[in-house]
């Protein structure tokens, strides 16, 4: 998989692609990262890439023929490297995505959706928002990670890159691990536990020691759905 994130501000995601499993994951050859610096495709000498939104108001607003040069160059390089693996770009599976404030909620199902994906582009929203008319012709779509509002898309792209790659199979050491975690499930995960046996008064549950794998299965089932009760429990109404 290839993932290609389009911003003014490249050197923020440097210590995050070349840390942790993102980095094993580059080194085994299983993701590819590509930044690309909106900055190179401004306009004129002070290389401008965004303007006044038309109908008064604060802020600047990304510039839509800006954007597009960029995404254009990604789609180019994607073409190329289609014909030299003999791929139709019918074939080749490929999605871009604004981080946006008004996008749809980022969950783990479309996570999971993108991990199978060949290359993704994400364009990371600033300022004011973007023209609308790059959106209409160019994004796949548009994904927020939350109801609040950030200074740009960085952090965002930042969670979707990690979030799909650690999907992606072979990237994880122990994939079963996937199985269990939170939103894997209409389920929180589980509480977890690890030595010393017993911290500030507080012990280890009997039945995680006990060697017994159904009950610790049954315990970790019913931990769950206590935790996901409490924390989240429109979680256990979700169709989706």
């Amino acid at each position: 998989m290839k993932i290609s994130i389009i911003t003014l501000f490249p050197e923020v995601f440097e210590p995050i692609l070349n840390s942790s499993i993102l980095k094993r994951a580059q080194k085994k050859g299983l993701v590819e990262f590509e930044l690309i610096n909106l900055r190179d495709f401004g306009e004129g000498k002070h290389q401008i890439v965004d303007g006044r939104p038309y109908g008064g108001g604060a802020g600047m607003v990304l510039k839509a023929d800006v954007l597009a040069k960029a995404v254009k160059q990604v789609y180019s390089k994607q073409l190329t490297v289609n014909r030299k693996r003999s791929l139709s770009t019918e074939n080749c599976k490929l999605k871009t995505i604004l981080t946006s404030a008004s996008g749809n909620p980022y969950k783990q199902n479309k996570a999971k959706e993108l991990s199978k994906l060949d290359h993704i582009t994400i364009v990371c929203g600033h300022y004011e928002g973007v023209d609308q008319r790059f959106i209409d012709k160019y994004v796949s779509e548009e994904i927020s990670i939350g109801d609040y509002v950030l200074t740009g898309g960085e952090i965002p792209a930042m969670v979707i890159t990690d979030s799909i790659t650690r999907l992606i199979p072979g990237v994880l050491e122990k994939p079963e691990a996937i199985q269990n975690e939170s939103f894997s499930t209409p389920l929180l995960e589980h509480p977890q536990y690890t030595r010393p046996d017993e911290f500030k008064g507080e012990k280890v549950p009997e039945v995680l020691i006990s060697g017994n794998h159904a009950q610790i299965n049954k315990w970790r089932c019913q931990k769950s759905l206590e935790k996901t009760k409490k924390i989240r429990p429109d979680l256990l109404t979700q169709k989706d």
